[in-house]
This record gives structure tokens, sequence and C-alpha cells, in this order.
């Protein structure tokens, strides 16, 4: 991978970690149009860029992130998480299996796209605006709709956006507290990568991987420069699309890309 790449994998993560359109199966399908190989580093790299995109969310939502008199909002972000972090060890080596195959996550693509299409018919008359309004129970089920994202082209951000709206939340107020839970989530899944998976993989603490030469501290730093810089731009469109349409145009993105990408991994592939 060179630096080149190494910024459209950032500018990827970063557009599309909290959009309901999979930001992992666009990291794999950039990686295979562009043609970077799978190396340790480069593994690792898609992994850590996610620190970027997790301080933007604290960025944007700081008051709620600092607001230490408001115990409640860290303990239902912690039981919410619960579920994905016991799962996702469980069934790590599975979810590595499956990303390796591309086909079934364009597939899970437009499937999910055309779950998009309908779910505002599916969860009406909404009576949760407000985080505050959240019960414990309500955020650990929606921790474990979070789950479903372990297949690949699932989309974290969907899963638990419609696990929100399952639990009478409104599509902004699900939404937003998607963008929390991704916060613990995400940064579970990099240290745990960072500093436990790499080690065992290759015998390497992630950080000595990131920082083995001067080029890949570049790509790190950068990347993650990156991603923080587009996931805020990303996020504050989000919310203005769905307060306004919707998820139908996801639905239909989701539809049009995995179908175009399972025609090129099927005919070119």
């Amino acid at each position: 991978m060179d630096f080149i790449q190494s910024i459209i994998l950032a500018i990827i993560e970063g557009l599309t970690e909290y959009l309901p359109i999979s930001s992992t199966a666009h990291m794999i399908f950039a990686s295979s149009y562009y043609g970077i190989q799978e190396d340790d580093f480069v593994k690792l790299f898609q992994v850590s860029i996610q620190f970027g995109a997790i301080l933007a969310v604290v960025a944007l939502y700081w008051k709620k992130f600092f607001d230490f008199s408001r115990l409640g909002f860290y303990v239902k972000l912690a039981c919410a998480v619960v579920p994905a972090l016991a799962l996702g060890y469980i069934f790590d080596d599975m979810i590595d299996a499956a990303l390796g195959d591309p086909i079934p996550i364009a597939i899970v693509l437009i499937l999910g796209g055309i779950v998009l299409l309908f779910i505002d018919n599916f969860f009406k008359n909404p009576e949760i605006v407000k985080e505050e309004d959240i019960t414990i129970k309500k955020a650990v089920t929606i921790g474990f709709w979070q789950c479903l994202a372990m297949m690949p082209g699932t989309s974290r951000a969907a899963a638990s956006i419609i696990g929100g709206m399952q639990q009478k939340l409104t599509r902004e107020t699900a939404a937003e507290f998607s963008f929390f839970l991704a916060v613990p989530t995400m940064a579970a899944v990099t240290v745990y990568s960072v500093f436990v998976k790499t080690y065992h993989q290759t015998g390497l603490k992630g950080y000595e991987l990131l920082t083995q030469n001067s080029e890949n501290l570049k790509m790190f730093l950068v990347g993650n420069i990156i991603a923080f810089i587009v996931a805020i731009i990303a996020i504050k469109g989000f919310i203005g699309i769905i307060k306004k349409y919707g998820f139908q145009p996801w639905g239909w993105y989701r539809i049009i890309a995995g179908a175009a990408l399972l025609a090129y991994f099927t005919i070119y592939k």
C-alpha cells in the first residue's frame, strides 16, 4: 500500500463508518480494486484509522461525552457495548473468514438496501426523542441489534439504528445513539487489534507495526486525521438527510453499489 492508497482508504473509512452502507464492505472493495496487498500493516491500518472516526463523534458531541455529572449516559453505553464485545470475541475467527469472500458481502449489501427502502414503514409512532429517555434495557437491546453487523456488509450503523427504531426511538435519536455506541465499540475493537490480535498473529505489538518505519507512521497519522475530518462531515450530512428523506436514499445506494460490486467480482475476478 502506498501513501495515496492509504489516503483513499482513510477517506472511505471516515465517509462510511457512521452511514448505513457498511464501511467494511467499502474498504474490502476499494482494497481489491486498487490491488492493495493485505499484509499485516494494511490489516492493522484499516482498523487503526477508526480512531480518527471515533474522535469525530467525541468532538461533535463533546458536551455529552464530558458531562461527568450524568453517570447514566456512561452506564447505558457500557451495558449496550457488552453484547458486541462478548460475541465479537467468540466469533472472531468466523468474522475474519467471512471477510475473505467479497461476493457474499455484495449480496448482503443489496439485501440490506432492500430492508432500508421499507424500514421507515415498519417503525411508526416513535416515543423516545431524547437519549435521557433510553432505558438500560433498551440500550442493551440496541447493543444486540448491533451484533448483526458481525456479518460483513451488514453495517454497524444500520443495525444499531434499526435496533433503536425498533425500541421506539425517533430516526434522529436512533442515529445519534448509534454514533454514541460506536465510540466504545470501535475503541474496544481498535485496542484489541492493536495490542492483542496483531501480536498473536505477527509476534509484533500493534503500535510497533504502525511505527515500524517512517512511512508506516506517516500513513497512520495522516490516515487518522483524514478519517476524523471526513467523518465529521459525513455525520452532519447524514443527520440532515435522514431528517428529510429517511433511509430510502441509503437503501437505493446499497442496492446499486452492491449490484455493481457483485457484477465486478463475478465477471472480472
